[in-house]
């Protein structure tokens, strides 16, 4: 029993992983159709917000729920003002250009942080379940991944920034007949997606060291997990993410972490073959 317990534990914090990296560019990609190849930097730039914040003698949680997405954000906006709002309908131009970004923003980080691992220790102490431990920061991820995914749910299904936002993206000729600024729209969802992917990188920080080039390590499962999932935004990255993180985590248990990542693209293989629009544009059409 004790064992299940663990094990499980194990699954549900490599599905939170998964949710966490992939829920910024379920945004901008699943809304917005806009392939960010920057997305793995936009999470190494949250990352080092929280460290540098926390090692300024920042509130670590502060620095990682608040001040990360902040940051990020802020950076999202500029990116979109500055060079995705021009590229909008032109997938390859977009693409070559965040892919751009990535390079001179990896090349920053070695810049001014050196190629060198850097990180923040783990805030949580473990639980002792039988003779198993389990990681408190793990049930911690949980819980901030299923936290986020219900932030999104309501504000894309309840409120009215989320209505103008799905309009937009859905019939923009229609909404700017409504008179919306259809470039603000743009502007602040790119934003807000930037946002998400702070927040991921920085609540990952505590876990896993951080180099300027982690975001290589991000940005295959983010996309791998947004694709898979299809058109819906919550209903497609939890499906995906729970499909995915439990055949990554039993493979891993059963043989080694490097044949829970092969088990996960395997997967993701045969999933794209057998439904290429995804799990949501197969079985959840409609959903948010």
């Amino acid at each position: 029993m004790d064992f299940a317990v663990v094990v499980t534990v194990e699954i549900l914090h490599s599905i939170a992983v998964l949710v966490l990296i992939s829920s910024g560019l379920a945004v901008i990609f699943g809304m917005m159709r806009v392939i960010n190849l920057a997305h793995g930097e936009f999470l190494t730039l949250g990352g080092y917000v929280a460290i540098l914040g926390h090692r300024s003698g920042l509130n670590l949680y502060f620095c990682m729920l608040v001040l990360a997405p902040v940051v990020v954000g802020l950076w999202g906006l500029i990116v979109e003002r500055l060079v995705v709002r021009w590229l909008y309908g032109r997938l390859i131009n977009t693409m070559l250009a965040t892919w751009g970004l990535s390079l001179a923003m990896t090349g920053a980080f070695s810049m001014i942080f050196g190629n060198t691992m850097t990180g923040i220790p783990n805030p949580l102490s473990g639980l002792t379940v039988g003779n198993y431990q389990i990681g408190g920061y793990s049930l911690f991820l949980i819980a901030a991944a299923a936290l986020v995914m219900l932030v999104i749910y309501i504000v894309l299904k309840a409120t009215r920034a989320g209505l103008i936002a799905r309009g937009a993206m859905q019939r923009p000729d229609m909404a700017q007949a409504f008179g919306l600024n259809i470039s603000h729209v743009y502007m602040t969802t790119f934003a807000a997606g930037a946002a998400l992917s702070g927040l991921a990188g920085a609540l990952l920080a505590p876990l896993v060291g951080l180099s300027p080039g982690s975001g290589a390590n991000y940005i295959a499962k983010a996309f791998i997990t947004v694709i898979s999932g299809g058109a819906s935004v919550v209903t497609g990255t939890i499906a995906s993410a729970g499909l995915f993180g439990s055949i990554s985590q039993i493979f891993t248990l059963v043989t080694s972490s490097v044949g829970g990542e092969i088990a996960l693209l395997v997967a993701a293989v045969v999933l794209l073959r057998l439904m290429p629009v995804g799990i949501t544009g197969r079985f959840f059409k409609g959903w948010t």
